[in-house]
């Protein structure tokens, strides 16, 4: 394929914290991929790089309690493509698009300039994306599936103008991928498809040919993988009654596991985290004209989240202003509330209600 990625291994990404099929389910066909959302880090610039840039959004996801990184991929400043969910797992990017959508964060904030690497590597994931799903996703910023600043003006200017970039020429002939796919998934903390190699290749080929579907074998099967396992695993898709992309010979969660019946690699029998206590109500004194402290901007991040984004031309932030109050007094008439309890100024209740 035409893309690198660099795989959650690779990147140090800790296993999942919950079962990831807490977030929806833990395996999406290719087929039901429509759009391919594009997201930023927020209202502050990014000064990280390199491997530290999806540690930290892992470490804020987690904080959050989800499963582990909400986007399919993660683009820095330099150009390198991080695997998040990857392609074939719910995603945790945008709330009625998790499945239909892939989410992609390119790594920058507020008004920072993005590089024309990190544009030419995303436009090069959408089209991979368009080739594997075999259909033009539809391309969307954040803002066209949810009431958020997010993915901010200039990278949401630069996906309505198409998503063009510097030096990057898209493939032409066509979305649909041809030839035998070469290109590697990690499952498990385990590498499938053309290269990987390791016992658990040979697990995947023994299965196989058990299974009735070692004909492209001349010898092995064995511990590297190869365009015969490939072809191999792609007739055992389609007598699952996989079609399509989704039969392309690289294994998915779904279909490795009826394979094999459980999967080999890293297991975990933790507990899930319980998720952290809201922050209690910090009192009406936190609020109003010359504020600022950290409740404000928490206040602000949940109004967004409510979709009461639009009253903010930038920000939120830890200052408070008329739009934060706007949208206070918005959310609270919202509610149903009238006169004094809706004067835009939280009260223990809209707290409750909206950071709780």
């Amino acid at each position: 394929m035409s893309v690198k990625i660099i795989g959650r291994a690779a990147w140090g990404a800790k296993p999942w914290d919950n079962d990831p099929r807490s977030d929806g389910p833990a395996y999406v066909p290719l087929s039901s991929r429509r759009e391919f959302f594009v997201h930023y880090d927020g209202a502050h610039h990014v000064g990280r790089t390199g491997y530290a840039v999806p540690r930290a959004i892992e470490a804020q996801h987690l904080a959050q309690g989800w499963s582990g990184v909400g986007y399919h991929f993660v683009v820095d400043q330099a150009g390198n493509i991080y695997e998040g969910r990857g392609w074939t797992r719910t995603g945790a990017h945008c709330p009625g698009f998790n499945v239909s959508g892939i989410g992609v964060q390119i790594a920058v904030g507020g008004d920072q300039e993005p590089s024309e690497a990190a544009l030419a590597a995303c436009r090069a994931l959408y089209d991979e994306a368009c080739q594997r799903t075999g259909r033009t996703l539809a391309k969307r910023g954040h803002r066209d599936g949810i009431a958020t600043l997010c993915p901010g003006p200039r990278l949401y200017a630069w996906v309505q103008a198409g998503m063009p970039a510097k030096g990057y020429q898209p493939p032409t002939g066509g979305t649909a991928p041809t030839g035998v796919a070469r290109y590697q998934v990690t499952i498990n903390g385990l590498p499938y498809g053309y290269g990987a190699e390791g016992s658990h290749v040979t697990r995947v080929g023994e299965a196989l040919v058990a299974k009735g579907h070692g004909d492209a074998y001349e010898v092995g099967p064995g511990p590297k993988w190869s365009d015969a396992d490939t072809k191999n695993y792609a007739a055992y898709q389609r007598s699952l009654g996989f079609s399509g992309d989704d039969a392309d010979g690289v294994p998915g969660e779904s279909s490795l596991r009826s394979l094999l019946g459980t999967l080999p690699g890293k297991t975990t029998t933790a507990k899930p985290k319980p998720k952290p206590k809201p922050p209690a109500f910090p009192g009406r004194s936190a609020f109003g004209p010359g504020k600022r402290n950290a409740n404000v901007t928490r206040l602000g991040e949940a109004l967004v989240a409510k979709g009461y984004g639009r009253f903010y031309k930038v920000g939120p932030g830890p200052s408070w202003s008329n739009a934060d109050r706007n949208a206070v007094r918005a959310f609270q008439r919202a509610q149903g509330w009238t006169g004094a309890d809706a004067d835009g100024y939280p009260g223990p209740e809209t707290w409750r209600r909206l950071v709780a």
